[in-house]
């Protein structure tokens, strides 16, 4: 088995070519990837504008304490009519500052008797006044190109008129849930020994979490033939093919001999000296790839955001960075394994500083889904040189949502 940061080493060698590029509606881009830059075309605002109602005035006129206002100026109006010396325009939120004025007095800040405005509190030079250029600069690169869009991006690219941006296309990724034991949901159980499938659901979540395309190829048994043809469909169908179970060293485990031998993909590692999904083992065929993680929930999960994510973010142009902090323990921690471990944790926020705790944590094996529901959840990661913690001691924090 390999180590931890050679599996990531060469997890990010892969050389990993983009899906294909759409265009789509504005609107219909949310959650997608850009696949171009988006660069502002003009300074926004174009023109001096003012930021509040008020009255555009000669920041020296102010000292003459009483001013005639000439016109008003509301937003949308082109505006025609200069401040002389002695004047203002009254202008509203949004509009063209008129030429000759440098500053907006707020209507607050005046009393209005008859035609003229009398000035109760003094403003700085330039007060309220939106400069060119103050949202963004013409010929500036706004978004850059393999940004997940959200809705600052979107509004963004809606200032900029841009109708219908270019993303990349979806990758997809083909789930399948090995073993003689998994039941599909809705099918009749006959024995004690079988169990429902949860994998391939836990992984289809995921995929969509993460901007990808699910086909959902369910559970087969643990048949070398039966695992083949499906495995061939799969690789037919997706971008990047994951399986779990069959990839351990038992009798029925067949996964990792026909991707070797039957699929004809190369191996790109087998074996990874982590805790939990050690077994698990990534393939290369052409421009697809092949992720055999382990059959336990707790299991595939983790190794799925280890190894899987990476490999979907770069299909859509960006990189899959994941939220790590360092955290107190409010508790001690018990290593147990000499293997990069990711234990479920709990996080907490107090005072502004990161803390960490185990509450909740059902003890057993890399079966137990259970122990990354509720809130504040996280993974707890520690190196093989690392052992035992004491409670106030610092300890490295995967934080999951």
């Amino acid at each position: 088995m390999i180590s931890f940061e050679e599996s990531m080493r060469l997890l990010h060698s892969l050389d990993v070519t983009p899906c294909g590029v759409e265009k789509l509606f504005l609107t219909q881009t949310l959650g997608r990837f850009l696949a171009q830059d988006i660069i502002a075309t003009t300074n926004s605002p174009e023109l001096p504008t003012a930021a509040m109602d008020g009255y555009a005035v000669r920041y020296e006129d102010m000292d003459k304490k009483r001013l005639k206002v000439l016109a008003d100026n509301p937003a949308g109006n082109e505006v025609t009519m200069p401040v002389e010396p002695g004047f203002a325009i009254k202008t509203f939120t949004g509009s063209l500052m008129p030429e000759g004025a440098d500053t907006l007095i707020p209507i607050e800040n005046v009393n209005l008797i008859g035609e003229e405005i009398e000035i109760v509190e003094l403003v700085k030079k330039g007060f309220s006044v939106r400069p060119v250029g103050e949202n963004y600069k013409q010929g500036e690169t706004l978004i850059a190109k393999g940004s997940r869009i959200g809705f600052a991006e979107i509004g963004v690219m809606g200032s900029l008129n841009i109708v219908m941006p270019k993303v990349y296309q979806k990758p997809k990724v083909a789930v399948l849930a090995t073993g003689s034991e998994v039941l599909e949901i809705g099918e009749q159980q006959t024995n004690a020994a079988q169990i429902r499938s949860s994998n391939n659901y836990t992984l289809e979540a995921l995929i969509k979490q993460h901007g990808g395309e699910c086909v959902q190829l369910g559970a087969v048994k643990d048949d070398k033939a039966t695992i083949t043809q499906n495995m061939h469909e799969a690789l037919h169908s997706a971008d990047i093919v994951v399986s779990t179970g069959g990839v351990s060293v038992g009798d029925y485990d067949f996964v990792k001999d026909v991707v070797r031998n039957e699929l004809g993909a190369e191996v790109v590692f087998k074996g990874v000296v982590i805790k939990p999904g050690q077994h698990v083992m990534i393939a290369q065929k052409g421009q697809k790839f092949i992720v055999a993680l382990p059959g336990f929930a707790y299991s595939s999960t983790v190794t799925f955001m280890l190894y899987v994510l990476p490999l979907i973010y770069r299909m859509q142009g960006s990189e899959y960075k994941p939220t790590m902090v360092y955290a107190t323990l409010k508790e001690p921690f018990v290593k147990k394994s000499k293997k990069t471990e990711f234990t479920p944790c709990r996080i907490l926020i107090e005072d502004g500083e990161f803390f960490v705790d185990f509450a909740g944590n059902r003890e057993g094996s890399s079966a137990i889904l259970t122990n990354m529901l509720g809130p504040n959840r996280a993974l707890a990661v520690t190196t093989p040189q690392e052992g035992n913690k004491e409670a106030g001691e610092r300890i490295l924090v995967w934080l999951l949502s």
